[in-house]
């Protein structure tokens, strides 16, 4: 919170930090932390998709070794021997520094087994159905991008912002730069790794050409292409596995034909749907788009001055969308009791004229920001994980009681019913009572 104006991403943020729904396995509490929106794309037919399959380099290659490798005896770490790996490089025109890629993707998806010390055909067909190929396509990207803690490109930078870099890629269709690409990696590990002065002089000489290999092993892989206008982007082959790869990590990267089946929507349709998860962030783009943003927000601001703070949540990630064009409609919400806070921070936050917040105001929010993840389905409900002594959870629950909210009790037991400091849970248990001896004296 600061200059008297409500900052819904500090909110956020304390809410990540606390459990306020019971916990589940790591790895989903860290997607949803992390989750990301991306643009729509438009997917290229499975039966097309899955006809390019066997035309990747990696794929052909990886075949022709399979049938050369045929049946023999392997080393004890279940690959090729040296002399037979550097025989079938020179016999296949392979590439010595690919060889250990191109078995691992053999072993994985069921080209060749290993069993008994010995290699032998595995119980992969070639004669697949469309949705067989793709899955053995998804397959060998796993193995591509899984070799990056390994060292797949041969740069320890890249291979540290490889999915990053992609990620990247996929975000902009029409492709990259590679001299933006290259910034944006140095930027990132300047960032995570803080390297000294020097070492990023060094680095800022050496990636260019560490970037242009590493981009020609991910066209051999099938991921990545050049433009005609010389950028970078991933071929429809690229886009369907990068896009599996985050949904995998939990991020929100739709097509375009599930998008646009919410823009039609009404604004009380597409608020509902955001709200039970049936819609994600990304669908609010296309169903703006479909409207003038006066309009849009006049409508979502009616639904939220009269909903629950569910509708009120959802309402206001697409209101976050909107720019000063919505200004007339919000500050007709100054006149909502239930909408003049999010009216005020919202016109305050887009550096126009709006009265302040009073600290009770801050603390009404909050209350109402923590009610709505008991409303909300799907990725938009809780992401928690263990938390750190929550001191200033402590304190906001202190304040909770005074400011009138209808579900500031539901709040107060859902923390205390799901968190794992005590201390925490004392606090909540303790203000929980509070809250329920003044509604008691009001009704009284």
């Amino acid at each position: 919170m600061a200059n008297n104006v409500f900052d819904l991403a500090e909110l956020r943020k304390l809410i990540d930090e606390q459990a306020v729904v019971p916990p589940r396995p790591p790895e989903e509490a860290a997607a949803d932390r992390e989750a990301l929106t991306f643009p729509p794309v438009e997917l290229a037919p499975d039966a097309e998709l899955a006809r390019a399959v066997s035309s990747v380099p990696l794929v052909a290659d990886a075949i022709r070794l399979t049938a050369w490798t045929g049946e023999r005896r392997v080393a004890p770490d279940g690959t090729l021997t040296e002399a037979d790996a550097a025989a079938a490089a020179g016999e296949l025109g392979l590439e010595p520094s690919r060889m250990r890629l191109l078995w691992v993707v053999a072993v994985n998806t069921g080209l060749l087994r290993i069993a008994r010390g010995r290699a032998q055909r595995g119980p992969l067909s070639l004669q697949l159905t469309p949705e067989a190929t793709l899955e053995f396509w998804d397959g060998v990207v796993m193995d591509v991008l899984d070799r990056a803690d390994e060292g797949l490109t041969g740069s320890a930078v890249i291979d540290g912002h490889l999915a990053e870099m992609l990620a990247t890629i996929y975000s902009v269709r029409s492709g990259v730069a590679t001299a933006n690409l290259a910034r944006g990696i140095l930027q990132s590990h300047e960032v995570a790794c803080a390297p000294a002065k020097a070492e990023l002089r060094r680095l800022a000489a050496a990636l260019p050409a560490q970037l242009l290999e590493a981009l020609a092993l991910l066209a051999y892989c099938g991921l990545v292409e050049q433009t005609p206008a010389g950028r970078t982007a991933l071929t429809p082959l690229g886009v369907w596995a990068i896009r599996r790869d985050l949904l995998r990590e939990g991020h929100d990267a739709p097509t375009t034909d599930e998008v646009r089946v919410f823009a039609d929507l009404s604004a009380a349709e597409l608020v509902d749907a955001l709200v039970k998860g049936t819609a994600t962030q990304s669908a609010v783009a296309g169903w703006l788009e479909r409207r003038a943003p006066e309009d849009a927000a006049r409508e979502l601001v009616a639904i939220a001055a009269a909903g629950t703070a569910g509708q009120r949540g959802a309402v206001g990630a697409v209101l976050e969308e909107l720019g000063p064009e919505a200004e007339a409609p919000m500050r007709e919400a100054l006149e909502h009791p239930l909408t003049r806070r999010y009216a005020a921070s919202w016109l305050h936050i887009r550096d126009l004229e709006a009265p302040a917040l009073s600290a009770d105001d801050h603390t009404w929010i909050a209350v109402d920001s923590l009610a709505a993840l008991m409303h909300m389905s799907g990725p938009a409900a809780g992401r928690l994980d263990t938390p750190e002594p929550g001191e200033e959870l402590v304190r906001l629950m202190a304040e909770m009681p005074a400011v009138g909210h209808p579900d500031t009790v539901a709040v107060l037991d859902m923390l205390a019913a799901a968190h794992d400091d005590q201390a925490v849970v004392k606090a909540a248990r303790k203000a929980a009572m509070k809250a329920r001896s003044l509604e008691h004296t009001k009704l009284g």
